[in-house]
Order: structure tokens, then C-alpha cells, then sequence
């Protein structure tokens, strides 16, 4: 990657030199005397094409200031939500069309969720006492067990197993990677870099992927089982990839403390939890944040499908429209957040969260479900900010076991979150899940905020 990247940057050549050569350029046609009108056209051209050569050139820059882990990581986790956001909207589809009620299929996310949770401190304590790159190997070796489960799956029973193999992967590699990205990156440009992590990942990629998925699913046979199953088994051979790279790219560097044989552990935990009173308001405000999530994504494939007649292609559009702004967005949000606040770009996304939830429920026609499928890509951008106040609470060789209770309360919760979304939608309705996620903020998750300080520039002792 190194190479890739040195090699990119030398072919861009000095921005000096095209800004010279691009005015010398413009100077041709003017002394030729072509019109006022198109001297202004060109002109901007320049100006433009001056611009996007410079941000690409910063772009490199960046990447090249970057730890190799981070590289690694980034790639890694790109991979993988690749592959995830191919299967995303069929999973829930297709595990009722294994027979899953809307309860069971809360039940199937709950008890996954839950699972995941309950193994967030050990992964924690495991990373700060033995090193990320083991940990981070049986995460993906779990991720590849769920997809296989999925696939070999002849009932909605066995899916409580693969999802709680997922949850648990998908925890463990994700503590893993976040581990790296908390410890890898400076503070000033943490934001910037976890978003420019997410717009490749869930962006770039993700616009491929559904419509990829989409075009499977209709190969194999349709929105049912047998069009769904071959999508998990394609998943698992693009896991197994990434388990090669983190095994042969990936340092085996700690950033725990070194003699740690004789710290037991809860009080490894104890000791974290003595920072002060604000990790423990962070403890309730990440998990309420996450609640939105666990309770609209589980339950929004079915409903577009089910309520509002979506084809597999509409699917598809909705998880691409959800791409797109990370796409757009991301980038441009974490830099926000580098230079005004976390808090302050988490207030203004919020509102077209809301707004996602508001369409998908009232959409008259597919051209709405697939614009609240784009606002709901706003929940990605927002949680990706909201991590970063996460990393900034504590010091290095407290990450591990910091990011394994928010993970045990997130989850905890969001266990609890996705049950409650399963009975809603069968007790008082499918689109009460979606509106119930606008009470949360509006009545608990903004009133916590407000009162938690901003996070940027802090520096955790």
C-alpha cells in the first residue's frame, strides 16, 4: 500500500507546477482572442480542475502521514462491510421467510446483540493485556462461521447462532479496529480519518455491493431462499480474504502496559472507571446512541418489502442510497468536527435521522424508500462522530478495556432496543418501530448530550 500510494503521489506531480501550467495554458486562447464569455469559462475550468487536483494531492498527503495498522485495518474493515452491505437487505427477509415472526426476529437480534455485548470487556482486557492481532483473528474467523451458518441454515432457529457468531465476530473485530484507529491517529485529524475510513468503506464500496446483491439475488432466483442463500456463501469466501491480510499485514504492536501480570480483572476495569464522572455519563449517552440503529436497520428491509411492496432492486437502491452519504458527507463532517466540535455536527445530523424514518413510513411510492434509505446513511456519518468522542476520553493503554464497556452497555441495551422493536411491530404496528426511534432522541439521547463536554482537543490522562 505503501508503494501504491508513493507511486500515486509522484504521478500527481507538484501542484506549483500544474497551477503554471494551467495559467500558461489559459494565456494561448486569450491572446488568440476568442470571447470574454469563453476566457471566463475557462478560466473557472482551471480553477476547478486547480482544486481537484488539490485536494487529491492532500488526500495522499494524508494517507501517507497515517500509521501502516491503520492501512491495514481501514482495508480490512472495507472488505468486509463490502460484503455485509451485499447481503444486508436480504438478511432480515431472509429469516422470515424461514418462518420468523416480527417478535422472533427482534428475538434472533436481541439474544446476538446480547451475546456480543456480554463479551465486550474480556475482548477488551484481552486486547490491553495480549496485543490486538490474535484477538482480531478469531473476530474475523467468527464473522466467517456466521456467514457459513447462514447459509447452511433450514430454519429460523439456527439463525439465533449464526447471528450470535456475528455479533460476536463483528464485536471483536470491531474492537479490534477501533483499538488501532484510537491509538494510530492524532487527535486533530481522528475525525477526519475515521470518516475518510468510513467514506471508502461504507461510501465507494457500499455503492457497489447492494446493487451487486441485487443482481445475484435475481441470478439465483428472486427475494426468496434459494435467490438469498448463495449471497452468504459468496460473503464467506470474501472474509476468509481478510483473515490472510490481517494475519500477514498486520504489526503485532501493544499499547497496553507491560507488566500487567499481577492486575486482576475488575480491577483493570475499576481502574478505568476512576477517569471521573464523565465516562460513566459517556457509558449512557453511547448506548442511547445506538439504539436508533439496532432498532431501524433490523426491521427496515422487511418493512419496505412486506408494507410497501419493494422489489429486490429497490432493496438494493435503498442500501446504495444509503452509501451515498457517507460518500458525500463523510469526509466533509469529520472535518467539521475536527474544527468546530463533535457535538455541534452530531446537532446537526440528527434531524435528517428523523427525517429517514419519517419517509420510510409515509413513502407513497419507491422513489421515497429509496430517499430515506439515502438519509439513513446520516446514522453511519453520526455514529462514526460519536466514536470519535469515545477515543478521546481515555489514555492509550485504557482503549481496550474503555471500548469493551461502552461495547457491553451499547450492546446490552441495543439487545433490549431491537426486542422491543420486534414486539412493537407486532403488537401495535411495523411503522410504530420507526417513530418510536424519534421519541428516544428527542426525550433522552439530546437532553444527555447537551450536558456532556465537548470532547475535541481533550487530552485523556
Amino acid at each position: 500500500m505503501h508503494g501504491k500510494i508513493g507511486c500515486f503521489n509522484g504521478s500527481l506531480g507538484n501542484l506549483t507546477n500544474w497551477q503554471t501550467l494551467s495559467r500558461t495554458w489559459l494565456k494561448g486562447p486569450v491572446e488568440q482572442g476568442i470571447g470574454p464569455q469563453r476566457r471566463i469559462l475557462l478560466r473557472y475550468s482551471v480553477r476547478i480542475a486547480e482544486k481537484i487536483f488539490g485536494a487529491i494531492s492532500n488526500g495522499v498527503g494524508f494517507l501517507r502521514r497515517q500509521q501502516r495498522d491503520w492501512k491495514v485495518s481501514m482495508m480490512r474493515s472495507s472488505i468486509s462491510l463490502f460484503f455485509y452491505q451485499m447481503v444486508l437487505p436480504y438478511m432480515s427477509v431472509y429469516t422470515r421467510a424461514l418462518g420468523a415472526t416480527g417478535t422472533q426476529l427482534g428475538v434472533v437480534n436481541s439474544v446476538g446483540m446480547g451475546t456480543g455485548g456480554l463479551v465486550g470487556p474480556l475482548t477488551g482486557w484481552l486486547i490491553d493485556r495480549i496485543g490486538v492481532k490474535r484477538i482480531y483473528l478469531s473476530g474475523v474467523v467468527l464473522l466467517a462461521i456466521s456467514y457459513l451458518i447462514y447459509g447452511l441454515a433450514q430454519g429460523w432457529v439456527i439463525i439465533i447462532i449464526a447471528m450470535i457468531a456475528y455479533w460476536v465476530g463483528f464485536g471483536v473485530s470491531g474492537h479490534s479496529c477501533a483499538v488501532i484507529c484510537g491509538n494510530s491517529l492524532a487527535s486533530e485529524e481522528r475525525a477526519t480519518a475515521m470518516s475518510f475510513c468510513e467514506t471508502f468503506a461504507a461510501g465507494i464500496l457500499g455503492i457497489a455491493a447492494p446493487m451487486l446483491g441485487a443482481w445475484l439475488v435475481t441470478a439465483f432466483g428472486g427475494v426468496n431462499i434459494s435467490g438469498i442463500r448463495p449471497l452468504f456463501f459468496i460473503s464467506l469466501a470474501g472474509i476468509i480474504a481478510t483473515f490472510f491480510l490481517i494475519l500477514t499485514h498486520l504489526s503485532n504492536r501493544r499499547w497496553g502496559r507491560q507488566n500487567q501480570s499481577k492486575v486482576g480483572f475488575f480491577k483493570d476495569f475499576s481502574e478505568v472507571l476512576k477517569k471521573g464522572h464523565n465516562l460513566k455519563q459517556w457509558l449512557i449517552i453511547s448506548s442511547v446512541s445506538d439504539l436508533p440503529w439496532v432498532m431501524v436497520i433490523p426491521f427496515t428491509q422487511p418493512f419496505a418489502h412486506e408494507i410497501k411492496g419493494a422489489d429486490q432492486y429497490i432493496l438494493g437502491a435503498m442500501v446504495t442510497g444509503f452509501a451515498l452519504i457517507p460518500l458525500i458527507v463523510g469526509i466533509p463532517a469529520g472535518r467539521l468536527a475536527d474544527r468546530i466540535g463533535r457535538k455541534k455536527v452530531i446537532y446537526l445530523m440528527i434531524p435528517f435521522v428523523w427525517a429517514s424514518s419519517l419517509l420510510l413510513v409515509y413513502a407513497p411510492n419507491s422513489v421515497f424508500l429509496v430517499a430515506a434509505g439515502v438519509l439513513q446513511g446520516f446514522m453511519y456519518t453520526n455514529s462514526v462522530i460519536t466514536g470519535a468522542m469515545t477515543f478521546e476520553l481515555v489514555p492509550a493503554e485504557q482503549m481496550g478495556r474503555w471500548l469493551g464497556m461502552v461495547r457491553f452497555c451499547r450492546l446490552l441495551l441495543g439487545a433490549g432496543g431491537v426486542y422491543l422493536g420486534g414486539v412493537i411491530w407486532d403488537t401495535f404496528g411495523p411503522q410504530y418501530v420507526f417513530l418510536s426511534v424519534i421519541g428516544l432522541d428527542l426525550f433522552i439521547r439530546i437532553p444527555l448530550l447537551i450536558r456532556m463536554p465537548e470532547t475535541l482537543g481533550l487530552q485523556a490522562r
